[in-house]
C-alpha cells in the first residue's frame, strides 16, 4: 500500500496499536528496577555488575538485525511483523514467571538472557510496524505515543513493588532471598506481556501487502542466505542521518546503562549510609530507585505527549538536544543530593531525556530510510543502542575502581557527562530540521 493510500489514524487508535507496546516495556521496566537488587541479593558485587547485565546487548546485537530483516521478507497470514510479536510476548512471559524463582546467580543471569531475547524477537518488528502503518504525516504522534506507552508502563512497572507492600511486608523474603513483592510484581508483569500484545494485533491489525509488494517478497523468498544479504547491504547502503546518529546514540545509551546498573548502590551510600547488599537500608534503596525510576519514567509519559506539537514546530533534533541536555544535568546532581524531595525534583530532567530517547531518535530515522527496508534499518539501527550498552559492560568493570574509586556515586557523575556529550552529537546530525512552513514555500 502507498504511503498516500494509508488510512490516517485517529489519536486513541495510535494508542491501541501501541498497548503491545505498552506490555514491552513494562517487562523492560521491571528488569531495569529490579535486576541490579536481584543480582544483589543472589550475592553478586558491585563491580561485577555490567557483565551480568551483558544479555540485553548481545541478544540485541545477534538477534534484532535479523528479526528485522526477516519480519520483511515474511508472508504469513497473520501479516509480517504479527507472528514475531506473538513469539516475542509467549517468551517474555514464561521468564517473568520464573525469573524471582532463581536459586542462584547464574540462574538470574541465563533467564535475563531468554527474557532479553524475547524482547528483542518483539523489539523492532514493533518500530517497523508503526511505521508500515501510519502516513509520514503521522510518524512523530507514532513514535511519541510509543515514548509515552514507554513512560507509563515502565512508571507502573518501577511502582508495583512499592505498591504491593503498603499490603506485603517488605522483609517477607523467598527462600533465594529475593523479596516477595518483587516476585508478585514479575507475575503481573508476565500476565500483561501477553495480553496487551494480543489486544493491539486484534485492535489494530496490519494492513495487506500490497500485489507488488508481496510479488516481490516471493521473487526472494526468507532464507537463511537472503536474510544475510540483506543485513549486509542494508550496512553498505545505510543513510547518511543514520550513521550520524551513531555517536549521540553511543554517548546516550552508555550513559542510561551505567544508571539503570548503579543507582540503587548510588541511593544505598548517599540515602542510607551503606554499601551491605544484606542489609535494611539497602533494599529500602532498591525501592527508593524504584520509586523514582517510576517519576521519571511518569515524567516521560506526560513529556513525550507534549513533545508531539514541539518536534512538529522546532525539528526532532534540536528537541532531543535539550532532552539529553536536561537527563545530563540531572545525573551529574543526583549524587549530590542528600534527600528526597531534591531527587524527585531531578527526576524530571531524566524523565524528560528518557522520553526523548524513545521518541525522537526514531522520528529523525523513520524520516531517512526508505520503507521497504523499515524492519531492516529499524533493526540495524538497535545496534547503535546495544554496541554501547555492550562496551559499558566490558569496559566498566576495568574503570570502576581505578577510575571511579568504587564508588557508584562517581559512576553517574560519568553518566551525566556522556548524556551532555550526546547533546552535542545531536545537533550535528542531518535529520530532524526545524519543519518548512507551507506558507514559507509559497513566498520563495
Amino acid at each position: 500500500m502507498s504511503e498516500g493510500a494509508k488510512p490516517r489514524l485517529s489519536l486513541w487508535r495510535i494508542v491501541e496499536m501501541n498497548m503491545g507496546f505498552f506490555g514491552l516495556q513494562f517487562s523492560f521496566g521491571l528488569q531495569q528496577a529490579n535486576m541490579g537488587p536481584i543480582y544483589g541479593f543472589l550475592g553478586a558485587e558491585e563491580a561485577t555488575m555490567p557483565l551480568l547485565w551483558l544479555a540485553g546487548p548481545v541478544t540485541g546485537l545477534l538477534v534484532q538485525p535479523i528479526v528485522g530483516a526477516m519480519s520483511d521478507r515474511t508472508l504469513s497470514r497473520l501479516g509480517r511483523r504479527t507472528p514475531y510479536f506473538l513469539a516475542g510476548a509467549v517468551l517474555c512471559s514464561l521468564c517473568l514467571l520464573v525469573m524471582p524463582y532463581s536459586a542462584a546467580l547464574w540462574m538470574a543471569a541465563g533467564l535475563l538472557w531468554l527474557l532479553d531475547a524475547g524482547n528483542n524477537i518483539t523489539m523492532e518488528p514493533y518500530r517497523a510496524y508503526v511505521s508500515d502503518r501510519l502516513r509520514p504525516s503521522q510518524r512523530p504522534t507514532g513514535f511519541l505515543t510509543q515514548s509515552a506507552a514507554t513512560g507509563l508502563a515502565q512508571t507502573l512497572a518501577y511502582l508495583t513493588p512499592s505498591l504491593l507492600a503498603t499490603g506485603i511486608d517488605r522483609n517477607l523474603l523467598h527462600t533465594n532471598g529475593i523479596p516477595v513483592v518483587i516476585r508478585i510484581a514479575f507475575l503481573i508483569g508476565a500476565i500483561l506481556s501477553i495480553s496487551s500484545m494480543l489486544y493491539s494485533i486484534l485492535r489494530v491489525p496490519e494492513l495487506p501487502l500490497a500485489p507488488e509488494e508481496r510479488a516481490r517478497i516471493a521473487g526472494n523468498p526468507l532464507s537463511p542466505g537472503t536474510t544475510l544479504r540483506e543485513i549486509g547491504s542494508a550496512f553498505a547502503e545505510m543513510p547518511r542521518p543514520m550513521r550520524q546518529l551513531a555517536i549521540a546514540m553511543l554517548c546516550q545509551w552508555y550513559a542510561m546503562f551505567v544508571y539503570w546498573q548503579f543507582i540503587a548502590f548510588a541511593l544505598s551510600r548517599s540515602l542510607y549510609g551503606t554499601h551491605d547488599t544484606a542489609s535494611q537500608g539497602f533494599r529500602d534503596a532498591a525501592l527508593t530507585a524504584q520509586q523514582l525510576g517510576a517519576l521519571y519514567n511518569f515524567i516521560a509519559f506526560v513529556a513525550a505527549f507534549a513533545l508531539i506539537p514541539v518536534v512538529r514546530r522546532l525539528g526532532a533534533r534540536s528537541v532531543h538536544a535539550a532532552c539529553l541536555a536536561a537527563a545530563g544535568t540531572a545525573m551529574l546532581l543526583i549524587p549530590a543530593a542528600l534527600s528526597l524531595p531534591l531527587l524527585m525534583l531531578l527526576m524530571a530532567g531524566i524523565g524528560i531525556g528518557w522520553a526523548g530517547m524513545m521518541g525522537n531518535t526514531y522520528v529523525m530515522l523513520a524520516d531517512s530510510i526508505p520503507p521497504e527496508r523499515t524492519g531492516i534499518y529499524m533493526g540495524i539501527f538497535n545496534i547503535f543502542i546495544v554496541v554501547p550498552m555492550l562496551i559499558e559492560a566490558l569496559s566498566m568493570p576495568m574503570l570502576y575502581k581505578p577510575l571511579l574509586g568504587g564508588d557508584p556515586r562517581n559512576a553517574l557523575i560519568l553518566a551525566g557527562l556522556l548524556m551532555l556529550a550526546g547533546a552535542v552529537a545531536t545537533l550535528f546530525v542531518d535529520a530532524g530540521h526545524r519543519p518548512v512552513r507551507q506558507d514559507s514555500k509559497l513566498h520563495k
